[in-house]
C-alpha cells in the first residue's frame, strides 16, 4: 500500500482508496467497484467527510432493527470487504450474525477470494465469525433476472433484517418487497438503494460500522420496548432529506470561503 501520511488533510479518504486498488489487485475486488468506491467518496467529500446527527439516529435503529430481529445477516461484497473487514467481522461475532459473501460481477473467481480474505482477517484477530457464500447453498430472490437474484438459503434469504452495504437499487427493492427489513450504508442519499432502504445510513462503511460497535452497548441495556420504539419513530425519509440539507449547506459553506455567495 502507498505509504501516505498522516498530516494528509485527507488522510482517511485516501486510504480507504488504497485499499480498494490494494483489493483489485488481491483480485477481491472488481474494477467496477473502483467506479462506485469512487462515487461514494464523491459523496462523502460533499458532506463534509463526517458522521451527521442523521447518520447517528440512523445507526442507532438500525442497530435497534438487528438487535430485535430472528435472522439478521450482514451482507458482504469484496469493497465491503477491504474498506472494512476487521470492524465487519468484530461487529458479526459480538451480534452472533452470519456474514454473506454475496457478489455480482465476476462472481465464480471472486467469491472463494473473499471469503479466504475474511478468513485470514479472522484468524488474526483470534475470532470465528460464521462467513456464508451465497452459491454454496443457493436461493433466488424473486422478480430479479440477473445473477443478483442468487442468495443463501440459510442466509439472505431466510433473514428478516439484512444490512447490506454498498448495495444494488434493484436488489434492496425486491428484498423489501420480500418482506425483509434492509439496513444500507450509502453515501448517496439520492439512490435508489437509500429511497428503497428501510433504513438508510448516510454515512462512510468503516465510520458506520465503528459507530455501531461504539453505540451497541448502551443499545443492548435497553428494554425490548424502547429498541421498538425507536423503530416506529423513525422516518427514513426525513434521514435523506436532512442528508440532502447537509449537502446544500456544505457547498453554500465553501462557496461563501471562496467568496461566491
Amino acid at each position: 500500500m502507498r505509504d501516505i501520511p498522516k498530516s494528509h488533510p485527507r488522510y482517511k479518504s485516501l486510504l480507504l482508496r488504497e485499499r480498494v486498488v490494494e483489493g483489485v489487485e488481491r483480485g477481491v475486488v472488481a474494477l467496477q467497484g473502483l467506479i462506485a468506491h469512487g462515487r461514494g467518496e464523491a459523496f462523502y467529500y460533499l458532506l463534509g467527510e463526517r458522521s451527521h446527527p442523521f447518520a447517528i439516529r440512523a445507526t442507532e435503529v438500525a442497530l435497534a432493527l438487528m438487535l430485535t430481529a430472528k435472522h439478521p445477516v450482514i451482507s458482504v461484497n469484496g469493497n465491503t470487504a477491504v474498506l472494512a473487514p476487521e470492524l465487519l467481522i468484530r461487529l458479526a461475532v459480538e451480534m452472533d450474525i452470519p456474514l454473506e459473501v454475496n457478489l455480482f460481477y465476476d462472481r465464480e473467481r471472486r467469491e472463494r477470494k473473499v471469503w479466504n480474505y475474511l478468513m485470514q482477517v479472522s484468524k488474526s484477530l483470534n475470532l470465528e465469525p460464521r462467513i456464508l457464500i451465497a452459491s454454496e447453498s443457493p436461493a433466488f430472490i424473486p422478480e430479479l433476472e440477473s445473477w443478483r437474484r442468487l442468495v443463501h438459503s440459510e442466509g439472505i434469504y431466510k433473514a428478516d433484517v439484512v444490512l447490506v452495504p454498498l448495495e444494488d437499487g434493484d436488489r434492496t427493492e425486491a428484498l423489501v418487497k420480500m418482506g425483509k427489513k434492509v439496513i444500507a450504508i450509502d453515501l448517496n442519499p439520492l439512490s435508489r438503494t437509500a429511497r428503497a432502504a428501510t433504513v438508510t445510513i448516510v454515512d462512510e462503511l468503516s465510520q458506520v460500522i465503528k459507530n455501531m460497535l461504539s453505540i451497541l452497548p448502551s443499545l443492548r441495556n435497553l428494554p425490548e420496548s424502547s429498541l421498538y420504539e425507536k423503530i416506529r419513530s423513525y422516518s427514513n425519509a426525513q434521514t435523506l432529506r436532512e442528508a440532502i440539507s447537509a449537502i446544500r449547506e456544505n457547498l453554500e459553506l465553501e462557496a461563501s470561503k471562496l467568496g461566491l455567495t
